[in-house]
């Protein structure tokens, strides 16, 4: 079976293009993203994460190629499901790239129900939406970061406002945090090891890297 590392992939193998070298430490594939928090509709509580990535033209393309089963150039409804259905299962493994921690605490998500793919102006989108296993109450510190552990994929927020969220009560505040890669490097000398350059599939350091929304809230 021919097998490649693509989206999603991230350390998994997918039956896709035909790439079997080990992952490097640097990314392959690229995503402009943006992230939109939900609140519930007292304001007093995160309910759930909104998630819109859509990926550069040369990994689109290749999506096509591999996905269009009829070979008229275009994914036409089923071929777009499998597209959604390739990566659901894919990401399982790795929280669908979300990082959450409440006070320092990590929660982890319950996985979205679905994902829906869609081709627009030759550039593949997937969106989806997951929620806590409760809402999480606007208390404390609260990050909210999107990032691939394996570093094949790299998920980019261009603008602050592409990380959103709406109805913030007053007692909160929203700040964007770009970690530095030299200093992020720097701070955690001591965890990132040669292996971890090499294949850090094996390992979850990468969230260092990774933008952040922090939601600090003033009981």
């Amino acid at each position: 079976m021919r097998q490649t590392k693509t989206i999603l992939l991230l350390a998994t193998a997918l039956p896709l293009v035909g790439v079997s070298a080990p992952v490097e430490a640097h990314p392959h594939v690229f995503a402009e993203a943006r992230l939109d928090v939900v609140l519930t509709a007292d304001h007093k509580a995160v309910k759930s994460l909104r998630h819109l990535w859509r990926f550069d033209e040369l990994f689109s393309s290749t999506v096509l190629m591999e996905f269009d089963k009829n070979s008229d150039r275009k994914l036409d409804d089923s071929e777009l499901k499998e597209v959604a259905d390739t990566i659901f299962s894919s990401l399982a493994e790795y929280d669908y790239f979300q990082l959450v921690t409440v006070n320092g605490k990590e929660i982890r998500m319950n996985a979205p129900p679905h994902l829906v793919a869609d081709i627009t102006d030759n550039q593949l989108v997937v969106l989806f939406e997951s929620e806590p296993p409760a809402p999480i109450a606007l208390s404390g510190k609260i990050d909210f970061g999107v990032y691939d552990p394996t570093f094949y994929t790299a998920i980019d927020f261009s603008d602050d406002a592409n990380m959103s969220v709406e109805g913030l009560p007053p007692n909160c505040t929203r700040t964007v945090i770009r970690p530095n890669p030299d200093e992020a490097i720097s701070e955690n000398q001591k965890m990132l090891t040669d292996a971890f350059f090499n294949d850090p599939t094996g390992n979850d350091l990468s969230k260092i890297f990774a933008t952040k929304l922090e939601l600090t809230c003033q009981s």
